[in-house]
């Protein structure tokens, strides 16, 4: 039986690549519908990580409640699982509130983990296999250990990249931990939708977020973002925290332990996030259920927000 949209709890969806503008036109959506903001960045959960992950400031989050954000230690574990969790119990709590929420972030697995019904249960871990498995990795190199998995879990070494090593070994841990693939952890059920979805993506000619990118890694230089780094080495912090392997961070860790030059360590930053933005741009294309808006059709972020807002009207 198909689902009652308008009997379901309205979620708005605002995504997109990095340095499009997701925040600030999240932040206008919610200003027009009555929204909160529920973040959906891999990065912006941690405290004390404020420059590197481009963390709204007080002033650009224009007095609307923002969550999911400055939860957890950088020092701490954390997973998409318990993302999912409390996301959807903030969600929650914002329809209580009679508040629409929306939805803002490029971490594509976040975002369907919320609005999708994505199992992750029973799989745990174990830090002396993945040790295990980043030294055979360093001795036999990554393609071993995409062979391995592909022989396990052909669903999951067919989505991941065998230089996406972390992923690769996370997979290769739920198998021998659990006996089971975790490409059937990760199903969608067909129990039918949880929401009544709303779903907007930003996207903009290559060559103008390729300049949007170099400009803000720029900025985050001028901000500080040297001296963040050498104060979460400083705390302890090492590349084997989640938290230190975000952009940004892995970069500017490495000029300060001496295996870059900042300017090497700069270029290096901004060759990654422009390579991560595309790869964020074929994870969402992949999802139909996202309007697409062009800011240079658009001239701008507030003609964006004008047209989104009239499709949410009326929307509670």
């Amino acid at each position: 039986m198909k689902a009652d949209l308008h009997v379901l709890p309205p979620l708005v969806v605002i995504t997109g690549p990095t340095a499009t503008g997701k925040s600030e036109v999240g932040v206008m959506v919610a200003e027009r519908a009555g929204g909160e903001v529920v973040s959906a960045d891999s990065m912006l959960i941690y405290r004390g990580m404020d420059i590197g992950t481009a963390k709204p400031t007080r002033a650009e989050m224009r007095g609307i409640p923002h969550h999911m954000i400055d939860i957890v230690e950088p020092e701490q574990d954390y997973s998409v699982a318990l993302f999912q969790e409390q996301a959807r119990a903030v969600i929650n709590e914002i329809h209580e509130r009679r508040k629409l929420p929306v939805l803002v972030g490029g971490t594509g697995l976040y975002i369907r983990a919320v609005v999708d019904d994505y199992d992750f249960g029973g799989a745990g871990g174990d830090k002396s296999l993945r040790e295990k498995f980043l030294k055979e990795a360093m001795e036999y190199g990554p393609e071993y250990l995409h062979r391995r998995l592909a022989e396990v879990d052909p669903a999951a070494a067919s989505r991941l990249h065998p230089q996406n090593l972390r992923r690769v070994i996370r997979a290769l841990e739920v198998y021998h931990l659990t006996g089971r693939p975790i490409s059937s952890y990760h199903r969608i059920h067909q129990s039918g939708p949880l929401y009544n979805l709303f779903m907007f993506g930003l996207i903009m000619k290559r060559d103008r977020l390729y300049r949007r990118i170099e400009q803000r890694v720029d900025r985050m230089i001028e901000a500080g973002l040297v001296d963040e780094v050498r104060r979460l080495l400083r705390r302890g912090l090492t590349l084997e925290h989640n938290s230190m392997r975000g952009l940004g961070y892995k970069e500017i860790a490495a000029y300060l332990q001496g295996m870059l030059s900042l300017e090497e360590a700069v270029d290096v930053l901004k060759r990654n996030t422009r390579r991560f933005a595309k790869r964020q741009l074929t994870w969402f294309r992949r999802d139909t259920r996202i309007k697409w808006y062009d800011l240079d059709d658009y001239g701008g972020p507030e003609a964006v927000v004008e047209e989104i807002a009239g499709r949410l009207e009326g929307v509670s």
